[in-house]
């Protein structure tokens, strides 16, 4: 082949070649976009669906935002402050995180990032979670620890003049509660997705009541959420976590199993339960 035509050709090659990676980068960049645009709409509609049926904010709410520093709660503040900017009800936010004590702890990363995006941590610092894992409390450290995280959350709440407190718990959060109350209360309880406690005047409300689990894990994905490590030393080993564990078992085997156990909740005949 005369020099010519062999340099024609391979120019030729080449440009097909980058014309064929300029148009694979774009279907992957569409692809990309198409699944977090996606991901987005299911977690709103799923945010919007329990804040509408259980009117969970009004217009002048001063809402107070418990932070964990997982997925759940950084979710909620996302979404919380992505629907401010968009729906006609002007409420305030407040971003609060109970640090428990624990050595290696992620405080200052923490009140750093909300920092970049726009929120103001309030930040407090406890010894609860020294005191529930201390030799008096070895049995259940976790439910000591929630119960004083959420004690101090409500004094905070009301000290700012909060009239709602707003969790992360989702949708397989408010299952594993179920089984929890059962297996080792003896109870048929739950978490709500609204709950008014001291006469109304402090609302607890749990926009991701029902979304699930999941869907918030792609979603922090999608939106890059940091990924901290929780230092409790129960974090592996809770009661809880035995729980989920045996409902993914349950859920493998039938995929309409976890909707029917949600749904469950909402459907309760008294009349076929014992007295």
């Amino acid at each position: 082949m005369p020099a010519v035509f062999a340099n024609s050709y391979a120019s030729r090659s080449q440009h097909i070649s980058s014309q064929k990676i300029a148009q694979l980068r774009f279907k992957v960049c569409f692809n990309l976009l198409a699944k977090q645009n996606y991901i987005y709409k299911v977690l709103n509609r799923a945010v919007g669906k329990a804040m509408h049926r259980y009117e969970m904010i009004s217009d002048k709410d001063r809402i107070a935002v418990g932070l964990s520093g997982g997925k759940d709660s950084l979710s909620l503040m996302w979404i919380l402050k992505e629907r401010q900017s968009r729906i006609p009800i002007n409420y305030d936010l407040f971003v609060i995180y109970i640090d428990l004590g624990f050595e290696g702890g992620f405080t200052e990363q923490l009140k750093t990032y909300c920092a970049q995006n726009g929120f103001k941590l309030i930040v407090e610092h406890t010894d609860y979670g020294i005191i529930a894992h201390s030799a008096e409390n070895r049995e259940n450290p976790c439910f000591l620890c929630s119960r004083l995280r959420r004690k101090r959350l409500f004094e905070i709440a009301d000290e700012l003049g909060c009239n709602k407190l707003a969790l992360g718990h989702n949708k397989d959060d408010i299952i594993e509660t179920l089984f929890l109350n059962m297996c080792y209360a003896g109870e048929i309880s739950t978490m709500v997705p609204s709950q008014s406690f001291f006469h109304g005047k402090l609302t607890v409300i749990r926009p991701l009541a029902f979304t699930d689990e999941n869907i918030i894990s792609r979603f922090a994905s999608s939106k890059g959420f940091p990924s901290f490590v929780n230092p409790c030393p129960s974090a592996k080993i809770s009661k809880r976590q035995e729980m989920k564990s045996l409902l993914s078992q349950l859920y493998s085997s039938n995929k309409k199993i976890k909707g029917n156990i949600f749904r469950a909740m909402s459907n309760v005949k008294t009349d076929y339960l014992l007295k």
